[in-house]
This record gives structure tokens, C-alpha cells and sequence, in this order.
């Protein structure tokens, strides 16, 4: 088997990493530094972090959601007005955030998840969306004038922007038209090359190996079966790597994925604030947010989050003209957007 990252590393825009480990550890550690300095002014490569939300942009679909009940196979149902909902994307960059430099070098985002908040019941579910899922994109040249609306990867959309705040809110705008015009609270970008970082920080997660693993230039070799406390670099491959040759087969890197953003939550709850803070610290410069973290910590710190609440985006990969394309089953769709987001009406 061929590994993205041995010989053909070059190729790795096409690759489906899955960073939302990454980004609800980055979540879970401001949780806590910020409960302990909560005045502190938060600052990303030299701005500070918005506190708008989805609905000071101008973001629409808020209200509409909230009105009046929806029928569906004969019950009803209506939204619940205790959700928040945050997107989380990991963008393939790997230094810090900068400017992109045109309207057009924003960076995929091969990373895409839905956390939803049930302030009510005080749970969180997860929705993952697959970087290839074909939906409609806003389309823009590189001096940022646009297009035209086309149907492609969403993971294309973060690209057509200023691979921060623009880039951000057009990928919140994509998300949404793909779930009905659902109202989206926040967002948050991570640059892969914080994996890393996250890793070394909490040090290191251990996991039993789930597939052999071998990325030459990084100089790992990772084999099934064997229990690692895996290194920064090892983390890096074993959430990033898989076999280009072999179809759709991000799904057994999935399955990586997810082992280790368990493993890494037990990990993080076990640390002091001193190390949880110095840990934030590290990764403010690959960060893009707009989320208030101070107000969201005191809500977070209190919700249940287990595998029973993951979900993701249902459809089906298919062959493209030039590459694999994931086309949503819309029926599904709308039935999990019921589950997730909607509550029964008792007649």
C-alpha cells in the first residue's frame, strides 16, 4: 500500500484529516485558562478575536428555524431553541495564520464538524461532514470578485477567501445552505501544524495501533496492534496518513481519528491549570475563531459528550471526473437535522 506523507507526499490537498481532535482539545484547554484569566484579551497573529456572532454578520435563518412546527412522517416537530451550534474546521496550512495572498490561496478545509449544544439537557453532539461533500460553493477570483454559485467540495469554499475571518464566514455560509439555512453561533479554524504541538503539550495519548502506518520522510513506522504513547510527530501521521490507492479510505482513518480524540479528551481532563494554560498558549497563533471562549467555558465545563452523540453527514462516495466526490442522502440528512436539532410536538 501506498501512504500519503511516503511517495506521494506532494499530493495531500486531497487528504481528509480529521483536526476536530484537535480543535475540541484547543476548546476544552481555553475552557479552563479562560475560567482563570478571564480578562484577558485574547489575541490571533496581532488581532483581536471577534465576539460577533453568526447573526451580527448578517447571517440569516435564525428566526425562520424557530417559527412555527414541521411535519414529518406524521408527527411534528419544532426546533429547539436551546441548540448552539459552532463549526470547527482544520485547514490545510501548516504554519501559523496569515493572509492568504490573493482571494483564492485561503486554504481547504479538510477538516469540517458541527458542535452542537444542548443548553437545556446539557449534552454535546457532533456532526462530522465529509471535506468532499458536494454542495453549493460560492466561487471568487483571485482579486476576491466573485463568480458564481457552483456545486463542489465544500472543503473548497474556505479557499475562496483571506484564509481567516472572510474565509471563515463563507465556509459558515456553505455549512449552513447544506443543513436548510440552520443558524450557526460561531466558528473555529485550526492550521494542522498544531497537531503537534497539542500532542507534545498534553504528553503525548496513547493508543493502541489500529493499521500499519509508515511515513518515511517524518521517519515514523507505526504497526497494528501495538500500544504507543505516540509522539508529536507520531500523532501527525497517525491522524493524517492514509492509502491513496485504495477507495474511500478515509473511513479506517476515521476510525484513528476517533480513538484518539477519546483517548486525548481523558487525557486533558488529568492536567492542572498551569498546564492547561501553557497549552492554550501555544496555539493562539494557529487559531481563527470568533467565539467568545469566556462565555462558552462556564456552559461547556458542564455538558455530556460521548460516542452515542457522534454523527456524521450520511451519503455515499463516489468516482469523480477528477476526484471522489460524497453526495449527501438528502432524506437522511433531514432525518438526523430532526434528531439533532428538533424537538417532538406532543399533540
Amino acid at each position: 500500500m501506498k501512504f500519503r506523507g511516503s511517495t506521494q507526499e506532494k499530493k495531500q490537498n486531497n487528504v481528509m484529516m480529521l483536526v476536530f481532535v484537535v480543535l475540541l482539545a484547543v476548546v476544552l484547554a481555553a475552557v479552563i485558562f479562560l475560567a482563570v484569566k478571564k480578562h484577558r484579551a485574547d489575541a490571533l497573529t496581532g488581532n483581536e478575536v471577534s465576539t460577533e456572532t453568526a447573526a451580527d454578520t448578517g447571517y440569516p435563518g435564525a428566526e425562520k428555524w424557530q417559527e412555527g412546527t414541521v411535519s414529518y412522517n406524521g408527527k411534528k416537530y419544532c426546533y429547539n431553541t436551546s441548540i448552539k451550534t459552532y463549526l470547527f474546521m482544520g485547514i490545510d496550512q501548516e504554519g501559523p495564520v496569515e493572509p492568504a495572498k490573493d482571494g483564492i490561496s485561503g486554504g481547504q478545509s479538510d477538516a469540517m464538524f458541527l458542535l452542537v449544544e444542548n443548553t437545556k439537557d446539557k449534552t454535546i453532539s457532533v456532526i462530522a461532514i465529509n471535506r468532499n461533500t458536494m454542495t453549493e460553493v460560492d466561487a471568487y477570483n483571485g482579486n476576491g470578485d466573485y463568480i458564481a454559485t457552483e456545486k463542489m467540495q465544500i472543503c473548497l469554499q474556505h479557499g475562496y477567501g483571506d484564509g481567516m475571518r472572510t474565509s471563515c464566514l463563507r465556509s459558515v455560509d456553505a455549512v449552513s445552505r447544506l443543513f436548510y439555512q440552520l443558524p450557526i453561533d460561531g466558528y473555529l479554524s485550526l492550521n494542522m501544524g498544531g497537531i503537534p504541538i497539542l500532542n507534545d503539550a498534553v504528553g503525548g495519548v496513547q493508543v493502541e495501533i489500529l493499521q500499519d502506518l509508515d511515513w518515511e520522510s517524518r521517519g515514523v513506522s507505526l504497526k497494528k496492534g501495538e500500544t504507543v504513547t505516540l509522539s508529536g510527530n507520531e500523532a501527525y501521521v497517525y491522524l493524517r496518513a492514509r492509502d491513496v490507492e485504495e477507495f474511500n479510505s478515509a473511513t479506517l482513518r476515521l476510525e484513528r481519528q476517533m480513538q484518539y480524540l477519546t483517548a486525548l479528551f481523558t487525557q486533558i481532563k488529568t492536567r492542572d491549570v498551569a498546564a492547561v494554560m501553557q497549552m492554550y498558549d501555544s496555539f493562539e497563533e494557529y487559531l481563527v475563531t470568533n467565539i467568545e471562549f469566556a462565555g462558552l467555558a462556564e456552559e461547556l465545563m458542564e455538558c455530556k459528550f460521548d460516542a452515542s452523540r457522534m454523527y456524521s453527514v450520511p451519503g455515499e462516495m463516489q468516482e469523480g471526473t477528477l476526484f471522489e466526490e460524497y453526495i449527501v442522502d438528502d432524506t437522511a440528512l433531514y432525518e438526523m437535522i430532526l434528531e439533532v436539532f428538533y424537538e417532538p410536538v406532543e399533540d
